[in-house]
C-alpha cells in the first residue's frame, strides 16, 4: 500500500513492525486460538521493541508519539496475520485515558507496564441491556467510607483473564442534579465481588470475551480515574483512540485476506493465464484495495486530528474511519475467500476464520448503523428518531 503522505518515521516505524509480525505471522495466532492460550510472545516481543507504548508520554516509558503511531502498529501486525486485538484496549484506550486523566500516582502506577507490556488493562462499557445506548449504563458507583463501591454487569469484555485490571464505566449521582454521570475505575482483577465468566463465541481468536458481574466491589478513593464531573470528555478520549484501532485492526486484516489472494491469483492456473488475468477476477481485488486504501486515509485523518488534540473533529473522522474500515475489511475478506474458491474454505490457507472475525469490524465497538446515525446528527444536522 502506498505510504507518500507519511514521514521517514512512520514508514520505518511499517516497514520494522511488518518484519516482526512476518515472524509470527497467520499460523501462529490461529494455532493460540485453536488451543485457548494467548499470544504471549508477540506481545512482549512488542512491548520490548516499544511498539506497545508508541503512543504513551516518554517520561512513562513510553515512545512520545501519538495515536498514529500506534494505529501503524497494529495496521501491520494484522496485514502480517498475527494482530494484537489487546492493542485496541490497553495501550489506545486505557493508556490514553490514564495519560490524559490519571493522576500522578495512576500514571506511575499504569504507564510504564502499559508500555512495555508487562501490564495490560481491560475495558468494560457495553452491558447486557444497554447495547450501544451508553445512557442506559446502570453500572453504578456510590461513595461509601471515602471510598466506592460498584455494582452492575458488563459483557463482551475482551481479555478480562490476562488483564491485571479493568477500567470500567460507572454512573455516579450529581449531588447537584440528581442525575447520573459516567465515570471510570480502575478494577484489579481480583478485587473481591468481581466475578468474570466466559462468553462461548464462535469468533476463532486468542483473546476470549467475558460477562462481568460487579457485587458490592469496594474501592479505594483513588480507583476514580481524573475528575468526577468531566465524565463524558473522559469516556469519548478513550472511545475515539477504540474507533481508531478498531479501523487500524480492519485494514490489516484485509490487507492480509486481499494479499493471500493476490498471491493466489498470481499462480492459480486454470486455462491458458492464471485467473488474475481475468477481470472478474481481477477487478473485485482491485476495488478491495481502493477501498482499503480510503478507508486507511480516514484513519490517518482521525489520528491526526486527535493527537492534535481536536477532540470534536477526531470524532467525526474516528467514526467515518471506523465505519469505512469495517466495510472494506468485511468485502476484502469474502472476495478473497470467493477467490480461492473450494481452498479459501480450508484450513491450510487460513481465510475462512476471518469470515467470522471481519465482522467484528462492522459490528464493535460500535454497530455501523449508530454511526451512521452519528453522521446523520453530527454532521448533517438531521434530527434524531430516538
Amino acid at each position: 500500500m502506498s505510504t507518500v503522505l507519511e514521514t521517514e518515521e512512520h514508514q520505518a516505524l511499517r516497514a520494522a513492525v511488518a518484519a516482526l509480525g512476518k515472524r509470527y505471522g497467520r499460523e501462529y495466532s490461529t494455532s493460540l486460538a485453536r488451543k485457548g492460550e494467548h499470544p504471549r510472545e508477540l506481545w512482549a516481543e512488542a512491548g520490548k521493541l516499544g511498539y506497545l507504548g508508541v503512543n504513551l508520554p516518554e517520561e512513562y516509558g513510553g515512545g512520545g508519539g501519538g495515536l498514529a503511531e500506534l494505529a501503524i502498529v497494529l495496521e501491520e501486525l494484522g496485514a502480517a496475520g498475527s494482530p494484537l486485538l489487546m492493542m485496541v484496549v490497553s495501550p489506545a484506550i486505557c493508556g490514553t485515558v490514564i495519560a490524559r486523566f490519571g493522576t500522578d500516582d495512576q500514571k506511575r502506577q499504569w504507564l510504564p507496564g502499559l508500555a512495555d507490556g508487562s501490564l495490560t488493562m481491560a475495558f468494560g462499557i457495553t452491558e447486557p441491556d444497554a447495547g450501544s445506548n451508553s445512557h442506559r449504563i446502570t453500572t453504578t458507583a456510590r461513595r461509601e467510607g471515602g471510598g466506592w463501591v460498584l455494582n452492575g454487569r458488563k459483557v463482551f469484555v475482551s481479555g478480562v483473564d490476562v488483564a491485571d485490571a479493568t477500567l470500567i464505566v460507572g454512573r455516579t449521582e450529581d449531588a447537584r442534579t440528581g442525575k447520573l454521570k459516567p465515570c471510570l475505575f480502575i478494577v484489579p482483577r481480583e478485587a473481591p465481588g468481581f466475578g468474570r465468566s466466559l462468553i462461548e463465541m464462535e469468533l476463532q481468536a486468542p483473546e476470549k470475551q467475558f460477562e462481568l458481574v460487579l457485587d458490592d466491589v469496594t474501592l479505594p478513593a483513588d480507583a476514580l480515574v481524573g475528575d468526577e464531573d468531566a465524565g463524558l470528555l473522559q469516556l469519548f478520549a478513550g472511545l475515539n483512540p477504540e474507533r481508531v484501532m478498531t479501523a487500524a485492526f480492519g485494514i490489516g486484516m484485509g490487507r492480509y485476506a486481499l494479499g493471500r489472494a493476490v498471491e493466489y491469483a498470481k499462480t492459480r492456473q486454470v486455462w491458458k493465464e492464471p485467473i488474475g488475468a481475468h477481470q472478474a477476477i481481477a477487478h473485485p481485488l482491485a476495488q478491495a484495495h481502493i477501498e482499503l486504501e480510503l478507508a486507511r486515509l480516514m484513519m490517518q485523518k482521525a489520528a491526526r486530528l486527535y493527537d492534535d488534540g481536536d477532540d470534536v473533529g477526531a470524532g467525526e473522522a474516528a467514526n467515518m474511519a471506523k465505519y469505512a474500515a469495517g466495510e472494506a475489511c468485511v468485502r476484502a475478506v469474502d472476495q478473497a475467500v470467493h477467490t480461492l474458491g473450494g481452498n479459501g474454505l480450508t484450513r491450510e490457507y487460513g481465510l475462512a476464520s476471518l469470515i467470522t472475525a471481519a465482522r467484528v469490524a462492522r459490528i464493535a465497538p460500535v454497530s455501523r448503523e449508530m454511526i451512521l446515525n452519528y453522521v446523520s446528527h453530527q454532521s448533517l444536522g438531521l434530527p434524531k428518531s430516538y
